[in-house]
């Protein structure tokens, strides 16, 4: 199963972290099949940054985020444009299902 979630980088006591996808298998430093954007606690605010397409791309793919990758994606409106995506979908397949009945 792929996941989403972060992996550490940065120098010692000076932690930042990248937003990965991978399998749930592997090791939080292990390989990876894509990385998705960056989050560094460090600054004031923390600094966000993910791509938003490849990241509702993966979550239409089936990629389950961790707890902490949830919130960050929920702070950066990325859930709610997958939702939505995810719901245009459902209007499109109910809409070919009524025109081919």
């Amino acid at each position: 199963m792929l996941r989403m979630r972060l992996t550490r980088t940065g120098a010692k006591k000076r932690p930042s972290y990248r937003v990965i996808v991978t399998e749930s298998e592997f090791p939080r430093e292990g390989r990876h099949v894509e990385i998705i954007g960056h989050y560094d606690p460090m600054t004031s605010p923390a600094t966000v940054k993910i791509d938003t397409d490849a990241a509702v791309k993966w979550l239409r793919n089936g990629a389950q985020p961790s707890d902490r990758v949830r919130i960050l994606l929920r702070h950066a409106g990325i859930l709610k444009a997958w939702e939505e995506a995810r719901l245009a979908d459902k209007r499109a397949a109910k809409a070919a299902a009524s025109h081919s009945a």
